[in-house]
């Protein structure tokens, strides 16, 4: 048996365009993701038995930290067949900490399936994801899973879709009880009821044309509004429907499918993963309505030697080849896997591809279809795939690959800045050499993790989403790379910003016998809105300063501003104007105006108001009604801003924006606090002001 789940892969592989899905499972932490991949690997049969998280079985969360946590750390690829339609699959994580693995497998799918809670119905997190995939305009469809869960409700699950997430929905299904009694669904379209009961694992169930009378009239009711929905997207469907003629399966099934790729109507199917029922109706849709790559047509891009200039690829093999670098994974076995999205053209081990944002040549030594963790070598690689490439050494995560004679650059990944950090140092003498590359290497995987050296203290410091990743890459460096590490308390990244407009001088001279040095440049600062960033002008008349030394005085800045007036945290958020200065015909340089940019922003930062920025988390706490009061109270002492609360069944969902510094150890302390039975999620939501009295605190703590 395991023999035949080998080869399905490798069959038919060349596929054509329009019976491949790429697509990836997105949802809030805990909604069923794995699980439901999990289902989709079996009934597929990709695998032949079901993998549990709880038993730690599961084929897409394949890490050990992931079998121990039950939880997805890392989105892995897999593929898979269903009705003659090829489907890549990616799973992504639902924690926040680990968004960088969302944001770069959504920049690379076609389609997306939105996993949501029944009971808990759009969380913070499933919001997060759904603004990411809207970025990269990522049409999907929503399956509310855990319909056995106590407190499910499917139409207040629909109605928090339409109201949080601001889109129409298309409802599919009429589900069969909720909560103990959920046995399947009524499919609207077809009127096909189908119940999963006599088989456990749920690969075989009922299908039959009588609807229970209890069901009728709703199902009537709901189909009629979803006729009318379809029809509302295409004039020609709407011109029949209002001339009262029947619309059929297949003219609505093709309606729906052009306005789910329109981005129009998500449609909406039920079920419960754990429990093995309405998966199968799931991949239908996935079928259906989802688009190929036919049907997105093209992908834009830029022509390396003129930005300005555009370019596109068509989707299909015949086209130049081009592809996206979207994930690094350093395999024990095999090296440094580069994941790549093939958008064009095709690409053969042992050929050689270009990347026009590096400008080198790179040599393809092997090409693999991933499967979790688990690869099969292929000889070639064709649009729409996505593969691992063994022996690309200089491509990073967000680069292109492409055919050198027709270059293209597609469009980058963006990622968020990273809020937390720890110093770190080796346990040996030993460890010190071996945590320098394991450092390096984990840093190539994950582009929100940073690592720096204070250049005071001597000590390396890593950054992060949360503590929860932190805490992850530094077990992993442990397992993976063999070093032992002492880690110190996690600390806040602070930023610093300037309040008032101000002009200031930076003059450098030095004279040492021989040629001196000469830079003499004036400057204006001026605060910019909160995350705005930094802004360089050059307003510079009549030759005061030569056009060669511009870019030195915005380097002198650039540089100085990572180390702040206040307590040498990077400044963030202002203008800087060169508007005048003066040079020397022989003794100026490019050094002597880079340190004169430098001088002459320290200078006015000092002057300019500077204020420290902290960053703000949106907090989310779901807890039993009898301790609300008291997670309140504790928020309030948190310098909490309550925005507001939620009921939701027997639970109150507490909505709040907390400083981060006020955060740690929080987890513990909402347990004591709930005996255990309130629990909290958090994002990063935007930097504000430190209080001055806090500010004080903070500044003679960094001092000291």
């Amino acid at each position: 048996m395991a023999q035949q789940q080998q080869s399905i892969v490798t069959k038919d592989r060349n596929v054509p365009l329009d019976k491949i899905r790429n697509i990836g499972i997105i949802a809030h932490i805990d909604a069923g993701k794995t699980t439901t991949t999990e289902r989709i690997l079996f009934y597929t049969g990709r695998t032949y038995k079901i993998g549990d998280i709880d038993e730690g079985t599961t084929t897409m969360d394949w890490m050990d930290q992931e079998r121990e946590r039950g939880i997805t750390i890392v989105s892995a690829a897999t593929t898979t067949f269903w009705k003659d339609t090829r489907i890549n699959i990616i799973d992504t994580p639902g924690h926040v900490d680990f968004t960088a693995e969302v944001e770069r497998s959504l920049r690379v799918l076609d389609g997306g399936v939105t996993v949501l809670d029944a009971e808990e119905g759009v969380q913070s997190q499933s919001e997060t994801v759904w603004h990411q995939a809207d970025k990269y305009h990522v049409p999907r469809i929503c399956f509310i899973n855990k319909m056995d869960k106590v407190g499910a409700d499917f139409r207040h699950t629909i109605k928090m879709i339409e109201e949080r997430l601001g889109v129409k929905t298309a409802v599919m299904v009429v589900p069969m009880g909720s909560e103990s009694t959920y046995k399947g669904n009524i499919d609207l379209l077809t009127r096909k009821v189908l119940v999963w009961g006599s088989d456990e694992l749920g690969a075989k169930f009922d299908v039959s044309d009588e609807i229970p009378a209890e069901y009728k009239e709703e199902v009537e009711t709901s189909r009629a509004a979803l006729i009318e929905r379809i029809a509302e997207t295409d004039d020609t469907l709407l011109e029949k429907y209002l001339n009262g003629e029947e619309l059929s399966i297949d003219e609505l099934k093709a309606g729906l499918r052009k306005a789910t790729i329109a981005y129009k109507l998500v449609p909406i199917y039920a079920g419960t993963s754990l429990r093995n029922k309405g998966v199968q109706p799931l991949l239908d849709a996935v079928v259906d309505y989802l688009p190929s790559p036919k049907d997105l047509g093209h992908i834009e891009g830029v022509d390396p030697k003129d930005e300005t200039k555009k370019l596109t690829r068509k989707l299909i093999n015949e086209e130049s080849f081009s592809g996206l670098a979207f994930k690094i994974q350093i395999d024990p076995h095999v090296g440094k896997l580069t994941y790549v999205r093939i958008y064009s053209g095709t690409v053969k081990s042992g050929s050689y591809v270009y990347n026009p944002n590096k400008g080198v040549k790179e040599r393809v030594g092997r090409i693999l279809l991933m499967h979790a963790n688990k690869r099969e070598e292929i000889d070639e690689a064709y649009a729409g795939e996505i593969v691992a490439l063994v022996g690309v050494k200089d491509t990073v995560t967000g680069n292109t690959v492409c055919d050198e004679s027709h270059p293209i650059v597609l469009e980058k990944i963006t990622f968020p800045d990273p809020v937390i950090s720890l110093a770190i140092e080796p346990k040996t003498k030993s460890d010190q050499e071996k945590m320098g590359y394991a450092l390096q290497r984990l840093s190539e995987e994950d582009p929100t993790f940073k690592i720096k050296t204070n250049i005071e203290t001597n000590q390396t410091i890593i950054w992060g989403m949360g503590e929860l990743h932190l805490e992850i890459l530094v077990d992993r460096m442990k397992r993976e790379f063999k070093v032992d590490a002492n880690v110190g308390a996690p600390q806040v990244a602070y930023k610093e910003t300037i309040r008032k407009l101000v002009e200031a001088e930076g003059k450098y001279i030095r004279q040492s016998g021989g040629r001196g040095q000469y830079g003499h440049c004036l400057i204006r600062l001026e605060p910019k809105a909160r995350g705005e960033g930094y802004e360089f002008v050059n307003q510079v008349k009549g030759g005061a300063i030569p056009n060669e030394f511009i870019p030195a005085v915005d380097k002198g800045v650039r540089e100085a501003k990572e180390n702040g007036v206040i307590a040498g945290y990077p400044m963030v958020d202002f203008k800087c104007t060169l508007y005048d200065g003066t040079y020397h015909d022989v003794d100026s340089s490019e050094v002597a105006f880079k340190i004169a940019g430098s001088m002459a922003f320290q200078s006015g930062a000092k002057q300019a108001d500077p204020v420290l920025l902290e960053p703000i988390m949106k907090v989310e706490v779901t807890t039993p009604d009898e301790y609300m009061g008291d997670v309140i109270g504790d928020l309030g002492a948190k310098r909490a801003q309550i925005m507001g609360s939620q009921k939701r069944g027997t639970v109150t969902v507490i909505l709040a924006l907390v400083p981060l510094s006020e955060l740690s150890g929080y987890a513990t302390q909402l347990r004591s606090m709930s005996k255990g039975r309130a629990t909290y999620y958090m994002e990063p939501s935007h930097y504000q002001e430190v209080p001055r009295q806090i500010q004080e605190k903070i500044v003679s703590a960094k001092v000291a």
